[in-house]
């Protein structure tokens, strides 16, 4: 059948849910036939802009708990809507099975296209075949969990109070960039065993004491310090496992205070924080993955005469806007767009795969010309996190597209050295440089918990590795401190120390002593 003789599968702009099971029908027939795609079954979601809101200030999440902090963001995303000081986004899309997408009832028949094709297939795709995801979140377990955990704390208000409720969860969202494991997985539960567990920690708890705090703590100042006898302190980190980087989790298993049902809130706003960890290391390749496959899609459409010309320019109309990159030194710039960035790189992944040069020859030997971009795509999106995906695949075609350079800013000198351009020697430095710009190692400070005094004040001795020079903001680190402290109940130190020489940078208390 021709272009010619087939008819468009709409005209006009408004849709009924007749009209998009049809047209979802053929993005499908699209996505998996000829793109190759390995999705979830999908749940699509007609929303209001209101409901829209409500979605964002819950973090994305359905059967989300609440929280004071959820309805403050709605109140501030609606007050900048409604006064068009920002817009909403198109969709969000759940990684869970079934994947749920939820699509605005006021976008038209053209947009609804192009949003199930980006959300429904194209993010789809990426959470069931990513590595990340496949290690570190549950899919199918995801609603259960959050419908678990809205019940769990519900029921702690009507029973503990409210106020006490919001100060632990307060301070545990305070923490949860640093309440993940990093380099392990914890095990996967199912909803009747993660029942199971809660109850049998609740009577294991009601019938032991723990003889780790039975001394009553004391203020001496001789005993501020722990233990300095060596083999006192490996016992120590020996009993509490240290170090340990996930500071939610040594205080859900360690706190001297917290009741049962506190441990259980920090149990899971620890797991809420892992199932968001693999989304931050994959921006780029997850909001890539997901333009470039509505595109795709969207362009197969017209070619097949399923959508016509005025259905194609409103979609390139917002696929030019979500790509948009503005120069380094245009006023809109507030770094590099990871759509820009994603969606550029797979298209220069597919031109070298079909129409290589002799520079990709080069730098590409095993994907230059070998003819199937698809197949190639569907491999990066499963093996590859941003930082190894630039890479892996960032050519210096696309440097020169996206006119890259690196800049070395050393805070000694009051002035920035331009360190890398378009040049055989500066093509490595700027790809490093971009794709170190992503690792979240670097981004995000390396604070671990190091020793106990058990036996004295009880103070939790916490070490930040400062890398680069780049110390804590002192605002933020005390609050933070303040919330820590809640959750342990006795005081806190934190010492930075340089990365490199080990020495110490700063020190910071919640002692008053200190103050």
């Amino acid at each position: 059948m021709t272009k010619q003789d087939t008819q468009p599968l709409f005209t006009r702009s408004e849709w009924t849910f007749d009209l998009m099971s049809t047209v979802y029908d053929a993005i499908e027939d699209i996505a998996h036939n000829d793109l190759g795609l390995d999705t979830y079954p999908n749940q699509i979601e007609i929303i209001s802009s209101e409901q829209m809101l409500d979605c964002y200030s819950s973090i994305g999440l359905p059967l989300m708990y609440k929280h004071w902090s959820f309805g403050k963001r709605f109140v501030r995303d609606e007050h900048s809507y409604r006064r068009g000081y920002a817009g909403l986004a198109y969709e969000i899309v759940i990684n869970s099975s079934p994947c749920i997408s939820y699509n605005m009832e006021d976008s038209s028949m053209a947009m609804q296209t192009l949003v199930m094709a980006h959300a429904a297939f194209g993010h789809n795709h990426f959470f069931k075949n990513n590595y990340l995801f496949q290690q570190w979140t549950d899919a199918e377990g995801i609603l259960e969990y959050l419908s678990f955990a809205r019940d769990y704390i519900s029921k702690c208000e009507e029973r503990h109070g409210r106020e006490r409720v919001e100060d632990i969860l307060d301070a545990a969202h305070a923490l949860m960039d640093q309440g993940v494991f990093r380099y392990r997985r914890p095990p996967k539960l199912s909803k009747e065993a993660l029942h199971k567990k809660v109850k049998e920690r609740e009577e294991y708890e009601e019938r032991t004491y723990n003889d780790l705090w039975r001394t009553v703590p004391v203020n001496e100042e001789e005993k501020e310090e722990p233990d300095p006898s060596e083999v006192e302190r490996k016992k120590r980190r020996e009993m509490f496992k240290l170090p340990e980087e996930n500071l939610l989790y040594f205080l859900e298993k360690n706190s001297p205070i917290l009741a049962t049902w506190e441990r259980e809130i920090l149990r899971i706003v620890r797991n809420i924080a892992q199932y968001f960890y693999p989304q931050k290391q994959t921006k780029v390749m997850n909001e890539g993955c997901a333009t470039f496959v509505h595109y795709t899609i969207m362009n197969r459409l017209y070619d097949k005469g399923l959508i016509t010309e005025g259905a194609m320019l409103e979609m390139l109309h917002s696929h030019t806007s979500v790509v948009f990159q503005p120069e380094f030194d245009d006023q809109r710039y507030n770094g590099i767009n990871p759509y820009a960035l994603g969606f550029n790189m797979m298209t220069d992944i597919k031109r070298m795969c079909m129409d290589p040069t002799d520079e990709d020859r080069e730098w590409f030997p095993d994907i230059a010309g070998n003819g199937d971009w698809r197949a190639t795509l569907l491999d990066a999106w499963a093996n590859y996190r941003d930082e190894s995906f630039i890479l892996q695949y960032l050519s210096p075609h696309l440097m020169r597209k996206m006119r890259f350079f690196a800049i070395h800013d050393d805070a000694n000198k009051s002035n920035l050295e331009i360190a890398a351009i378009h040049n055989n020697a500066g093509y490595r430095d700027v790809r490093n440089a971009l794709a170190e710009s992503y690792n979240l190692s670097l981004q995000e400070p390396d604070i671990q918990v190091m020793d106990v005094n058990m036996k004295g004040n009880r103070t939790l001795y916490l070490r930040h590795r400062v890398k680069n020079g780049v110390t804590l903001y002192e605002a933020q680190r005390d609050e933070v401190m303040k919330h820590l402290k809640v959750l342990w109940g006795y005081e806190i130190v934190l010492r930075g120390l340089d990365q490199q020489t080990n020495e110490e940078i700063y020190m910071a208390t919640t002692k008053t002593s200190f103050d």
